[in-house]
């Protein structure tokens, strides 16, 4: 797969339906690799005209694992690089929990580069917006147990974790959050990468006032059932933002099981669309 620099951070990328006037970056999750966005959702997505590119975040997959702190502003800054090595000069945005929060900043830092914006299961960062049941805040405080020591245990508790956090209205098949757990385990695991995340989204600190600058078309979609990044969370998201779209999904936790891929691209090819009737 492609690889490309911001700095001193190495990407990992790879690209979908290439060459095609229009581009979708999507961005990751807290801790999760882009294997997050499946291929067939990518391919879902490509099929509606697009080039669907989908990266490693820093300290996640393949991608560097740096040993200093960082800031959302540079994990933003390594999308804009990997636009820069693929000749895109602005491009839709999509991203979920953590990815949204960085879309949101590239929306806000690198304007120029941005047609649209889909803010996934995510916040603002403004006080009270990144709530957490107990629960669910338990997935990301618990370390899980040690995969060298008992590889069964380590997957029996990504499984429960996933069903913690995930979707009660569209679950996932059967086995499916098990195989997932060890294909991604196999290409990489990086727990100290996690805390460095969770560290830049602190230091962050509160969006609402850059976002409330933005002039471009927002969808901000998330889930009724969702316990990580509660509903207020993507409430508070659409609120910053003139004119942007909430879509609140019944029975949608913090996930992106297969039942949910037709919602997801929908949405996100729903702020593409207003774009160039926009332009």
């Amino acid at each position: 797969m492609p690889r490309t620099r911001n700095g001193a951070v190495e990407l990992e990328y790879e690209a979908f339906g290439e060459g095609r006037p229009e581009t979708i970056l999507l961005v990751n999750g807290l801790g999760s690799q882009m294997t997050r966005w499946p291929e067939a959702f990518c391919q879902a997505l490509a099929a509606r005209g697009y080039q669907v590119v989908r990266y490693d975040n820093r300290d996640t997959g393949l991608s560097s694992w740096p040993k200093d702190a960082y800031s959302l502003a540079d994990m933003a800054r390594d999308g804009m690089a990997i636009l820069d090595d693929l000749g895109v000069e602005r491009a839709h945005i999509a991203g979920v929990s953590m990815g949204g929060m960085i879309v949101q900043r590239m929306a806000i830092d690198h304007p120029g580069r941005v047609l649209s914006m889909t803010s996934i299961m995510s916040a603002p960062g403004a006080p009270g917006t990144l709530s957490s049941t107990p629960e669910a805040m338990a997935v990301l405080n618990d370390p899980p147990p040690d995969p060298k020591a008992d590889f069964e245990a380590f997957l029996d508790n990504a499984v429960r974790n996933a069903v913690t956090i995930g979707s009660p209205g569209y679950p996932w098949p059967e086995g499916a959050l098990r195989e997932r757990a060890a294909a991604e385990h196999s290409r990489a695991f990086n727990p100290p990468g996690v805390a460095r995340q969770r560290a830049a989204i602190m230091a962050d600190g509160d969006r609402t006032p850059g976002l409330a600058g933005l002039a471009i078309p927002v969808v901000v979609l998330h889930g009724t059932d969702d316990p990580l990044v509660q509903p207020v969370g993507g409430e508070a998201t659409a609120a910053a933002v003139p004119g942007a779209e909430l879509r609140m999904i019944p029975g949608m936790g913090h996930d992106l099981p297969p039942a949910l891929y037709d919602i997801f691209v929908d949405a996100i090819c729903a702020a593409a669309s207003r774009a160039k009737t926009t332009a």
